[in-house]
């Protein structure tokens, strides 16, 4: 079995960082309306990757982006099951919290 690097490509940084800005309501399905609203106004409803690993990635970054390390067992079960180990889980939490801590920072000193 070969072995996962305990870090992250540049690809899946950008999608981390990327995942940002994503709503919650991204990792819901988009009901018929959103997808025809989408369809006819040429919006993209919804920011899912067709790569099933970069997906699951997305989802654990847009979740810990809004709740940290609070993040439902099942979850981080499907980060795993698309080839992420614990130490990348945690290498991308630890990040995020990094960058909420320097953003609050940078906000008081203002």
């Amino acid at each position: 079995m070969p072995t996962v690097p305990a870090t992250l490509t540049s690809l899946e940084w950008l999608v981390v960082a990327l995942a940002k800005h994503d709503r919650l309501s991204s990792l819901r399905t988009p009901g018929r309306l959103s997808t025809a609203l989408g369809t006819v106004f040429g919006m993209r409803p919804n920011p899912w990757l067709a790569d099933e690993r970069l997906e699951a990635l997305r989802r654990i970054a847009v979740l810990s982006w809004h709740h940290g390390y609070v993040v439902e067992g099942r979850e981080v079960e499907r980060f795993r099951a698309a080839g992420f180990t614990d130490a990348q889980y945690e290498q991308v939490v630890d990040s995020i919290g990094a960058d909420q801590m320097a953003q609050r920072k940078e906000r008081f000193r203002h």
